[in-house]
């Protein structure tokens, strides 16, 4: 029996009990960046066709390319069109408060999803929908603790400096990791901006200025498979566990194969899902909790039977 989260199930039910309210909702969305990844580009078709199923919704989305500017004046535009809701996946959880306070005053509900804002502006929004970062990044230094048997030196390659999902991920990796294993050493940690290409850099440049390396931990498994390469080049992987969050399919194989320790399982298609169905919620004036974390279980070889290839 394959993998499916609760909440993958209750959106299932998405397009039988909204799509018979009376009122048609205008809802948009302002996206972080959706060329960076495979993650994001699959987030965006998954809200599109979820909007699509139901006859009530009408949605406007927008992405802002990873560029601030663009996104603070694309939340400013769609205060202007006046629509019912707004959905924001932040660029960076700082800048965009000024215009997520506007929204506020303006009476417009604002949902942020999957990466949080600064806890400053956390007054302004109706909610948010997604992973909980601190939490996955605890759960990957508890299979790096299981991996290395408590000790080791190891190396971490973060996401975009500046990000809250990035910052998140290794606060709580970190924290978690000398708590429950001291004995690990992060040599190192530098950023690879969630491209592999970038991550195999940086993971070049650490294999030329560390002899011995333990063990690899990846902000997601895009960086973590550009590390896995730069150490297969250089005839290091088999000395070197990797471990990584959000599992992408590169990782998935690469766990199949024996070449990579674990990740964090998450989807993105639950990620878009749960912000729609959290936006509407808010909409039709139900309780809604502030923080809506899905779950994002671990995968490693020993249990990747129970979860479907992820296809992005």
């Amino acid at each position: 029996m394959f993998y499916r989260t609760a909440l993958a199930t209750s959106v299932m039910m998405l397009s039988a009990g909204l799509a018979q309210a009376q009122e048609t909702y205008r809802i948009g969305i302002t996206q972080n960046n959706v060329g960076v990844d495979s993650y994001q580009t699959t987030y965006e078709s998954a809200f599109e066709n979820a909007a699509e199923e139901l006859d009530n919704v009408d949605v406007v989305v927008l992405d802002a390319g990873g560029d601030v500017a663009r996104q603070i004046g694309q939340i400013r535009n769609l205060i202007q069109q006046n629509v019912d809701a707004i959905i924001i996946w932040p660029t960076n959880g700082q800048a965009v408060i000024p215009a997520i306070r506007q929204a506020h005053r303006a009476d417009i509900p604002v949902v942020v999803t999957n990466s949080k804002i600064a806890e400053a502006g956390l007054e302004y929004i109706a909610a948010f929908s997604g992973p909980d970062n601190v939490q996955q990044g605890a759960s990957s230094a508890e299979m790096m603790c299981e991996a290395l048997d408590g000790e080791g030196q190891i190396v971490q390659i973060a996401g975009q400096p500046g990000y809250t999902t990035a910052m998140e991920r290794s606060k709580g990796f970190e924290d978690q990791l000398a708590e429950a294993c001291p004995g690990v050493e992060i040599l190192e940690t530098q950023p690879g901006d969630w491209n592999r290409e970038k991550a195999q850099r940086v993971m070049e440049n650490f294999l030329t200025k560390y002899d011995d390396i333990d063990g690899v931990y990846a902000g997601d498994d895009n960086m973590g498979v550009g590390a896995l390469n730069a150490a297969k080049s250089a005839g290091r992987a088999d000395d070197i566990v990797f471990i990584g969050a959000t599992n992408f399919a590169v990782g998935y194989e690469a766990i199949e194969r024996g070449e990579y320790y674990g990740s964090i399982y998450q989807s993105p298609v639950d990620d878009a899902e749960a912000a729609l169905q959290t936006a509407l919620d808010v909409l039709a004036g139900e309780e809604v909790p502030k923080m809506n974390f899905f779950e994002t279980p671990k995968i490693t070889a020993d249990n990747i039977s129970e979860f479907d290839k992820p296809v992005f």
